[in-house]
């Protein structure tokens, strides 16, 4: 298995009527099945860099009938480049963008600032061991580290979970 955005998603323990933001979402891999998750009423923030990924985005939100998609343009190394106030979100999800980021901590600190006390943060990055696809396994950012990161900004930590046969996924929570 590759990785299963609807078995990821799972951990973040989504209702209808719940928040979320999809850092890095790229074409929609996983903001689709948030879009779906927090039907109805809930409300998905999707960023990316990459203003051709956010149309994408929009494009498949309009085919599924996704009125509570939001895509926005941001450089997530930026403090408040969300434009979304202080704690707006019930979950963050950060997929495979933690080893693109230079500045990690500033991606960390816009996670712990939208999201609500007791909300969730999922991180899937790339097993740090060599397989096909992905980075370079120097490129890679090791679970430890990524805790360490995470750890750093006062998140806790919650589990490690199985996120693919290439990835790992933790789980952190924001203290309440």
């Amino acid at each position: 298995m590759f990785v299963n955005p609807e078995n990821i998603i799972s951990y973040l323990e989504l209702k209808p009527g719940m928040t979320a933001a999809d850092f890095g979402c790229g074409a929609g891999f996983y903001t689709i099945p948030l879009a779906k998750a927090v039907k109805p009423g809930g409300k998905i923030y999707a960023f990316d860099i990459r203003k051709e990924m956010l149309e994408i985005i929009r494009s498949k939100a309009r085919l599924e009938n996704l009125l509570n998609i939001e895509a926005i343009w941001a450089n997530l190394e930026i403090s408040g480049s969300t434009k979304l106030r202080a704690e707006i979100a019930d979950a963050v999800i950060i997929s495979n963008i933690l080893f693109q980021v230079d500045d990690k901590q500033a991606l960390i600190k816009e996670t712990a600032r939208i999201l609500k006390k007791g909300g969730r943060a999922v991180i899937v990055e790339w097993d740090e061991n060599a397989s096909p696809g992905g980075p370079l396994p120097a490129q890679r950012i090791r679970r430890e580290e990524a805790k360490r990161l995470f750890e750093e900004e006062k998140f806790i930590f919650a589990k490690e979970f199985n996120a693919g046969d290439q990835h790992y996924g933790l789980l952190f929570k924001k203290p309440s």
